[in-house]
């Protein structure tokens, strides 16, 4: 059977039952976007490449146990996490290496957990209902207020502040998930 024109949701529940040809259908219609960003993370193509080879072996090896909504972004924030846990083992490689030879590194660790979590959530953000996705950017990215944004929505206040309210729970939730990694991410930058 051709896999090729089965929707992101159709491959997913194909992969969860163990079907390998699914697997290679999702392989094949995302390894060239995954690499391009894992590249611009990482600006180097052998690094790149084994992150996305790591994201998807990781995808197949879970496969009955993962909840995904949206391949494509579970797949590119995958690649993300990934970029930055590669990040950071070289970052301990380079710490090592300037205490026993006394070389120094140049990553700022403050900015690299920034754009990671500000990457994280924009992810979340990005899996919002239209709508409310719509309201919280225009409240938390282009600092509107709930009246502005209820006249140029056409929509009630009220209706501004449960969207808001919803994406907020959303990002708390996605956050929360990701707990147990962000715990041992923090713990990189005592």
């Amino acid at each position: 059977m051709d896999r090729s024109y089965f929707s992101e949701e159709e491959l997913l529940i194909s992969m969860a039952t163990g079907d390998q040809a699914a697997f290679t259908e999702i392989y094949n219609r995302y390894w060239r976007r995954l690499l391009a960003i894992a590249y611009h993370h990482t600006q180097d193509e052998s690094a790149a490449k084994e992150i996305v080879q790591e994201v998807l072996i990781n995808l197949w090896d879970r496969r009955a146990e993962l909840e995904i909504r949206q391949l494509s972004q579970y797949l590119a924030t995958a690649i993300k996490f990934s970029v930055f846990k590669a990040i950071t083992r070289e970052k301990r490689r380079n710490t090592i290496a300037a205490d026993v030879f006394g070389e120094t590194t140049s990553q700022d660790d403050e900015q690299i957990y920034a754009r990671f979590l500000h990457d994280y959530i924009n992810g979340i953000v990005e899996q919002l209902p239209e709508k409310c996705k719509q309201v919280f950017k225009s409240s938390r990215m282009e600092g509107k207020g709930t009246a502005q944004i209820a006249r140029e929505l056409n929509i009630s206040e009220k209706t501004v502040e449960a969207h808001i309210t919803k994406a907020l729970k959303h990002i708390r939730f996605g956050i929360r998930n990701a707990g147990l990694f962000l715990v041992l991410l923090l713990s990189f930058f005592k």
